[in-house]
């Protein structure tokens, strides 16, 4: 799935669609979710409600609904691999309080940017030391 000298990560274009749709259906607010992977390899998004009282332009998962996707996570031996919101009004890259608040040095960060009308952009970023580096994100790999 990764390949860490070069920063890549594979991703099935059916996970990034379900991304991308839920980001289209909400355009005025961020949308959140988790991705899990089992055996290294994506498996299931997650979205979660953002109960942000600016979702507009912050995003806070709900915490029921997170301790939920990651339980089950824990039941189908699967383990978290990305954090994903989206950036309604900005570009796909990691604001300064969003780096402040990743919890989850391990988790790839996906980005969704609506910024451009008609088109969805789709980043991945990794936590490397203090600062995020961007990611190659290959799409269309199969989800198995």
């Amino acid at each position: 799935m990764t390949k860490e000298n070069n920063l890549t990560l594979l991703f099935p274009r059916k996970l990034a669609n379900k991304i991308l749709t839920h980001a289209q259906q909400n355009p005025e607010n961020e949308i959140c979710g988790l991705i899990s992977a089992q055996n290294n390899q994506a498996k299931h998004y997650y979205p979660i409600a953002n109960i942000a009282s600016n979702s507009t332009t912050l995003f806070t998962m709900d915490e029921h609904a997170q301790i939920a996707a990651m339980k089950k996570m824990r039941e189908q031996n699967e383990e978290l691999l990305a954090i994903v919101h989206s950036h309604p009004h900005s570009i796909a890259e990691p604001s300064a309080l969003d780096q402040a608040q990743h919890q989850y040095p391990d988790a790839y960060y996906l980005i969704v940017s609506l910024n451009t009308v008609g088109v969805l952009e789709l980043r991945a970023f990794k936590q490397i030391g203090q600062h995020f580096k961007a990611v190659e994100l290959i799409l269309d790999h199969p989800i198995s």
